[in-house]
């Protein structure tokens, strides 16, 4: 920032006086791709550390415990490498770097007793665990006043290998702080040489050479980033001449490699972790120029309005809608348990989450059932005598392999048909007072739509309902299955709905319709016919049959009984018709009555009811 020179620590290398060294293995290169150890004996630990270095760690919020662990802290201070120091007299064999195996433990430096995972990296020796590699120590390991001999370690681990791992264990230290978020990739040959320099000045010794064993094919590669004028330009708003964006890149340790007309191209210091994109050099330009020296802009951008289709039904208009006849909106979570997935859908495929929240929230819903059926659950377990929840939100399916998102309105349905009031009859909902919520939905539309016997897996064979409009299936209604009832405790009966909502909201444009100033001619029409045929299907062919003329139809009575046969029932239809240029004839009603009748007899072998 003030262009001032950097002066680093002194580097100086120590020449090794003896020949001792400890073997070093890798056996998990990819977590630790570099090791270095270096043998230091016969050093005084009863000297104590120094009065300027316990002083410096205090004021940066470490206590001095004893020389060894002070240099450790003070080179982690100084150049930002984690280092430990072992009893040598402690260690057997060789020092590995490994995973950690099924059922070891590690006693720690502060006392606590670790049950140690095997995705935990360790420190070991022939005898096992020594320390939780970049996080701590072991106690049975770890240098004491009477230690005489050490072996001193300096290690990159690579920060995936220990991110998160401290915290698990409910620990966070110094050196995990670090590794965790990198250490300079390049430094480790450079901590050692000053951490043994420091050693040798106070507690004295005899320093062995440095063993090192390294994979250079997991260590980080140099990086190289380019940073175009233009790009620069653009993000910062401002021309920052050429010499000094060179200028401030390289105060800041950067290597300049190449440069043209249009662009620089940057080698990266090692330890630079933050650097691997020209949004990276951006960012240090402006930084190091001043955020106060670049210019107050205002964005701006063009905005197109969006069309509003008239024919689509706004879905603020269905949730008040379900509200007016005494819905209560839900919001559940996208992530569903799978055991109910599997009960409320089983035919579909749930998309598992790679990381999810809990066991309970392992799968994406497939459908808004599940969602609402814990929450009826919920509401049942506290008293609640009447409940009507509905929900608007996204399905996850896999279609052909692909994931697809559905926007669907759902609904769950429980209790009492009205409030309890004394004016009021006491009343369970039954599946005809959801069909007619539905059915309210549907106003302006309501000939587009229609109700047909259906089968789902969550819902009752006898009580389901498939809902269709203009021919195409987008949703269900029914029961809840008693299976499903008595697998999720729900008291029953329970009726659900589900709708594709792009389906729902389609409607058509209001027009207008003139008033018939002539009188209308009503005609009843009382017909037999077996149980089995459905009051859609006389419905269509009688549209079909009455003309255009035909304005109302209404069923009026339906009965069974002894003067009919067992399987038949009879239906009575109010049919009107009426034109808004003239008067209709009594004959042309005729007609069309006859034409209603031969045509139900010729599809329904229906007949007459005398």
């Amino acid at each position: 920032l003030n262009k001032c020179e950097l002066t680093p620590p002194a580097e100086a290398a120590v020449a090794a006086t003896i020949e001792d060294t400890f073997p070093v293995k890798l056996q998990d290169s990819a977590s630790c791709p570099r090791y270095l150890g270096r043998v230091i004996r016969n050093v005084d630990l009863s000297r104590g550390t120094p009065l300027w270095m316990s002083e410096k760690l205090r004021r940066c919020g470490l206590r001095s415990i004893d020389p060894a662990v002070d240099v450790t802290n003070y080179v982690l201070l100084e150049l930002g490498q984690p280092m430990h120091a072992f009893d040598l007299d402690e260690l057997k064999d060789e020092i590995q770097v490994r995973p950690a195996k099924r059922g070891e433990t590690l006693v720690l430096l502060d006392g606590q007793k670790a049950e140690l995972r095997e995705d935990t990296l360790v420190i070991a020796d022939g005898s096992g665990p020594l320390a939780m590699a970049g996080i701590m120590g072991g106690e049975h390991s770890g240098v004491t006043t009477k230690t005489r001999n050490i072996f001193l370690e300096c290690a990159y681990f690579a920060p995936l290998a220990v991110a998160g791992k401290a915290r698990s264990y409910g620990l966070h230290t110094d050196s995990s702080h670090r590794f965790e978020r990198g250490v300079d990739t390049e430094i480790q040959h450079r901590a050692m040489e000053r951490a043994t320099e420091l050693l040798l000045e106070i507690v004295g010794g005899q320093p062995g050479p440095v063993v090192e064993a390294k994979d250079a094919s997991h260590l980080p590669q140099p990086r190289k980033v380019t940073l175009r004028a233009a790009r620069l330009h653009s993000l910062l708003g401002i021309e920052v001449p050429g010499d000094e964006v060179e200028e401030i890149l390289s105060r800041l340790g950067l290597t300049l490699v190449s440069k043209t007309d249009e662009d620089w191209t940057f080698t990266v210091p090692s330890y630079r972790h933050d650097i691997s994109i020209e949004p990276d050099l951006i960012e240090e330009v402006g930084r190091i120029y001043g955020y106060n020296n670049l210019p107050r802009t205002s964005a701006f951008g063009a905005l197109e309005l969006r069309p509003d289709h008239e024919a689509t039904k706004p879905v603020e208009v269905l949730r008040q809608q379900l509200v007016s006849r005494g819905y209560q909106e839900a919001i559940t979570y996208s992530f569903v348990d799978a055991k109910v997935q599997e009960l409320v859908d089983p035919e579909a495929s749930a998309v598992a989450l790679a990381n999810p929240i809990s066991a309970d929230m392992g799968v994406m819903r497939t459908s808004l059932w599940p969602g609402l059926l814990k929450a009826m659950s919920y509401n049942q377990n506290r008293q609640q005598s009447r409940i009507k929840m509905f929900e608007t939100g996204l399905r996850f399916k896999l279609v052909n392999g692909e994931l697809q998102q559905q926007l669907s309105l759902a609904g769950a349905v429980y209790g009492l048909a009205n409030e309890e009031s004394w004016s009021s009859t006491k009343r369970n909902l039954d599946f005809f007072d959801v069909k007619g919520d539905l059915e309210a939905l549907f106003s302006g539309v309501a000939d587009d739509f229609a109700f047909s016997a259906g089968s789902h897996p969550a819902l009752h064979p006898g009580q389901c309902a498939e809902v269709h409009k203009s021919g195409e299936k987008i949703g269900y209604l029914g029961a809840v299955h008693p299976k499903l009832q008595k697998s999720l405790d729900l008291n029953g009966p329970v009726y659900l709905f589900e709708l594709c909502l792009e389906k729902t909201v389609q409607g058509q444009v209001p027009y207008f319709t003139e008033v018939s100033r002539y009188p209308e001619i009503r005609r009843d029409l009382a017909i037999v016919v077996d149980r089995s045929v459905r009051f859609g299907e006389i419905e269509s062919v009688i549209k079909q049959a009455a003309g255009n003329d035909l304005v109302s139809m209404k069923v009026f009575d339906v009965y069974a009984g002894a003067s009919l046969a067992e399987n038949e029932r009879s239906i009575g239809v109010g049919l009107v018709w009426q034109r808004v240029d003239r008067t209709l004839q009594d004959e042309e009603v005729a007609t069309a009555f006859d034409q209603i009748v031969s045509a139900l007899a010729d599809k329904f072998d229906a007949r007459l009811r005398s």
